[in-house]
């Protein structure tokens, strides 16, 4: 058994033979270097748990070339420490691969998926998933968590700088993975304490103009149910996509022409009541009617649907591009075509209120209609402040209702006619 001093000139004087041999530190017990027949070698520690009698352990430090060996007599002095207090360096090895193992991202993120998202984002839960299948796991792969720097999240998000929803969203929703994973016991702190989140896009501003509103109302007849009425309730009653395409039968009421959208459905989580104009209602006339119901609306299943009311419609993406080349070969017929720039379905909800600021409705009144909990009902004036606007949201909607009958209309009114007379 060779003994000496475990160094850079002894370890490269160590040359191979017929079997693995070692060489044995004379400074530190149980410090060796193990060389293979190929001339492989290998830090080692070898020592007992409880006395002669007790089985040898060894325990493999690394590589010579990856360690130095002053950096691997480092490290066989701290484990020959551990076994002097009883600590067995191999069940922290055991336990820190099992960490590893649990704790390696790709998996990690999948439990995230079935164990948060799914349940505590319904709406989004899926989306999020696959930010983190797309642009997070294929590059961190099975790092574990506990491994993971704030310098790899930016490496994550400097490809997507140049597309800043996305790269707000993916940090978003790994700042959550990370938030939870501390709840969950699983790390103690989150890497992304401290960091700077992402700015996003700019807000939107786009307000459609009366033509470009009567425009697209015009080739939405394009489009077949669901998707045509579909867009002209959301330009009627400015409420958001997701709750009006998911539209069920069992919140509406013809005789009180009121639609009641109950808090789980919306944004903010508060209940929210939508008074359906004339024009609302004579579009879901037109849709109970073409489903064998006359004179009345079916109780129960959704209004906008491919599967008879079994689940509300998706792919709005695919609709939206489709009305767009209804729209841009309208425009292309058209003598003198507008100068229309691109637009979203979300678009109407900024349309109305500006819409309504134009007819002279109250801001409290336009804010009741888009349910935001904000301005004159937001912090303790909104605890206190308990009026719900149910007349007057009715009558700004059939405002709205004329107004869009009247530029469909093409007559020249030189303006909107206001809601109020200005004093």
């Amino acid at each position: 058994m060779a003994k000496g001093r475990i160094k850079k000139t002894t370890v490269d004087e160590a040359l191979p033979q017929e079997q693995d041999w070692f060489l044995w530190d004379e400074r530190v017990r149980g410090f060796g270097l193990k060389v293979t027949p190929k001339g492989a070698k290998t830090y080692i520690f070898q020592y007992r748990m409880g006395g002669r009698a007790s089985k040898v352990r060894r325990y493999t430090i690394g590589k010579h070339g990856k360690l130095t060996p002053d950096g691997a007599r480092k490290i066989a002095e701290r484990l020959a420490a551990q076994v002097a207090q009883g600590e067995d360096p191999q069940h922290e090895k055991i336990e820190t691969r099992k960490e590893n193992a649990v704790l390696a991202f790709a998996a990690y993120a999948e439990k995230f998926a079935a164990d948060y998202l799914s349940l505590r984002w319904p709406k989004t839960g899926k989306q999020a998933a696959v930010l983190l299948r797309k642009y997070v796991a294929p590059i961190w792969r099975d790092k574990p968590l506990t491994a993971i720097r704030r310098k790899d999240m930016s490496d994550v998000l400097r490809p997507l700088r140049s597309q800043p929803a996305t790269e707000k969203s993916v940090y978003a929703v790994v700042r959550k993975l990370f938030n939870w994973a501390v709840s969950e016991g699983d790390i103690n702190s989150s890497p992304l304490v401290g960091m700077e989140a992402p700015a996003g896009p700019p807000a939107r501003d786009r307000v459609l103009t009366d033509e470009e509103v009567a425009l697209i109302w015009q080739c939405s007849y394009e489009m077949d149910y669901p998707y045509g009425p579909a867009a002209r309730v959301l330009i009627l009653t400015g409420q958001r996509l997701r709750e009006v395409t998911a539209l069920s039968w069992s919140e509406l009421s013809r005789d009180e022409a009121m639609w009641r959208l109950p808090a789980p459905r919306t944004k903010n989580k508060v209940a929210h009541t939508i008074p359906l104009s004339p024009a609302v209602i004579s579009e879901l006339n037109l849709i109970a009617e073409s489903q064998g119901h006359q004179g009345r609306w079916p109780r129960a299943g959704y209004v906008f649907t491919t599967t008879n009311g079994a689940k509300p419609i998706n792919g709005f993406s695919k609709a939206k591009a489709r009305l767009d080349k209804v729209v841009a070969s309208a425009l292309a017929e058209m003598e003198h075509p507008l100068e229309m720039e691109s637009w979203r379905f979300h678009d109407f909800r900024r349309t109305l209120a500006t819409g309504m600021q134009r007819l002279g409705v109250r801001f409290e009144v336009t804010e009741a209609i888009l349910n935001h909990v904000s301005g004159a009902k937001g912090g303790i004036a909104g605890i206190y402040q308990r009026h719900d606007w149910a007349d007057e949201k009715a009558a700004a909607l059939n405002a709205w209702a004329d107004h869009i009958a009247y530029i469909l209309s093409g007559e020249d009114r030189g303006n909107v006619v206001p809601l109020v007379k200005a004093s």
